[in-house]
């Protein structure tokens, strides 16, 4: 079975690209012969992989997501493969990992009359009914099931097209016999003492994923507690409005910008709470990787791994409507060293009973298939 990867822009820090990466891996471990088309790659590149790049050049994200499908499925007419697996959402995959949410909800709900006027919506909408109208053939991998239901609302997806993805966490996120060690080493390294607080933020799209409700929260702290309270910023995103605002509200010497890293679990297993009030998130795989390292997590309820830290009892969830005050009071009750310690045990405790673990297996299998139904389709 040969496969062909479809994803736009590939660096290595991103949720969507790390996945993309670990489905590659376990595809190629099973033996098949692999191909990636993307526009631009960041970082190291994949063995034993034929990787094309696609020549789209445009002046805006739509254009340029056009030009990009028409090239991709022209190349795959002159040298075909069995099976089209897309990470963006495009005409002509036969299956698609379903990582960002849906479009047409956030198009109705959080966006004016105007906004589906212009070109941007059009695009945008009818790459995503490609996949997810009734009637298409593409085989859907799904991370939420709150977006889930908002696909099968906005376009009757069938049901048997769907398929809900366990979670992937990499086991080296999980909190090694050596973690007390490890942090001390680390908070050795960044001078920080034993009880100083470490709020930690890890993502590559600040707006999305909150930051600016994490330096707002950090700067409505007591002065004394803000006193002994760093947020390390881990991503690889724009940072200047961000550091402007923590210039204006008095913290900008306690928030520290770091890009993206490779050593994250190192971060995971030292600080004292991860901060993740996105805006929006089909899931944020960091969370279950803060909760398999042990790490107290405060997020809100939109983000579609949110019920584990729930079910865990491994942090603190906030509802929706955000509301600024409520997370202002919930991140200074976590900063508790004894509501910590219990939060730390019980997220330990649940990722060692449950499978948070098996996603890109579980996804290829679906692969495979899927490549017998589109075989059995050929042959009648």
């Amino acid at each position: 079975m040969r496969i062909a990867f479809c994803l736009y822009k590939y660096f290595p820090y991103g949720g969507l690209q790390r996945d993309f990466i670990r489905f590659l891996q376990e595809a190629q471990s099973r033996g098949y012969p692999c191909r990636i088309y993307c526009i631009s790659w960041q970082g190291d590149k994949p063995a034993n992989v034929d990787l094309r790049f696609v020549p789209a050049k445009a002046w805006s994200n739509h254009r340029r997501n056009e030009k990009y499908a028409r090239w991709v499925q022209q190349d795959l007419a002159q040298d075909p493969v069995d099976v089209v697996f897309g990470f963006n959402k495009m005409p002509g995959l036969d299956i698609y990992y379903a990582a960002d949410s849906c479009y047409e909800d956030k198009a109705k709900y959080s966006r004016g009359f105007l906004y589906r006027l212009g070109a941007r919506y059009k695009h945008f909408s009818r790459y995503e009914q490609a996949i997810f109208t009734r009637g298409q053939h593409t085989d859907i991998l799904l991370i939420s099931e709150t977006e889930k239901q908002k696909f099968i609302k906005h376009y009757h997806t069938e049901e048997q097209r769907m398929h809900m993805l366990p979670p992937g966490i990499s086991k080296d996120r999980c909190a090694p016999t050596n973690a007390p060690e490890i942090r001390q080493q680390f908070r050795r390294e960044f001078g920080l003492a034993e009880d100083d607080n470490l709020l930690l933020f890890v993502g590559s799209g600040f707006i999305k994923k909150g930051l600016g409700r994490a330096i707002t929260a950090l700067a409505a702290l007591p002065e004394a507690v803000q006193n002994k309270t760093q947020l390390f910023i881990l991503g690889q995103d724009k940072q200047k409005r961000f550091e402007q605002l923590a210039r204006q509200l008095g913290v900008a010497s306690r928030v520290k910008f770091m890009s993206g890293r490779d050593d994250v679990p190192r971060f995971l297993l030292s600080a004292d709470v991860l901060v993740h009030p996105a805006l929006d998130e089909a899931a944020g795989i960091v969370l279950l990787e803060a909760l398999v390292a042990g790490l107290p997590v405060l997020v809100t309820d939109v983000c579609g791994y949110a019920p584990f830290i729930a079910d865990a009892k491994a942090g603190c969830v906030l509802a929706s409507p955000f509301n600024q005050e409520l997370m202002n009071q919930q991140l200074q009750k976590m900063l508790n060293r004894e509501a910590a310690k219990q939060w730390r045990q019980n997220a330990i405790a649940y990722s060692q009973r449950e499978d948070l673990y098996s996603m890109h297996a579980t996804g290829i299998d679906i692969l495979e298939r899927t490549y017998q139904r589109l075989q059995q389709e050929a042959g009648g």
